[in-house]
């Protein structure tokens, strides 16, 4: 897993093809909660950071493009689904 302390707040999230997933409003436990307005319906959304692949000059990169990646975001991150993402 990543190191969470390179996660910083307003780091931009793009998954593994450069595309926009959202912008990371804070860590909440093992998930980036994203910020509102990088979200359709305009609530928070939860990433698990098993879905990170790296972090680097500010920009957090998961280990699947920005489809696959926005398909495991979560609503709260307390459901625990998909929260034991791997790469495939």
């Amino acid at each position: 897993m990543i190191d969470k302390s390179l996660i910083q707040e307003h780091a931009e999230v793009v998954g593994s093809c450069g595309h926009r997933i959202g912008r990371v409003d804070h860590l909440a436990g093992d998930f980036i909660k994203l910020t509102r307005d990088s979200s359709p319906d305009g609530q928070h959304k939860y990433l698990p950071l098993s879905a990170v692949a790296d972090v680097e000059g500010g920009k957090v990169s998961t280990i699947m493009n920005h489809t696959a990646a926005t398909s495991i975001l979560q609503d709260d991150p307390e459901t625990g689904a998909g929260s034991a993402v791997t790469a495939s």
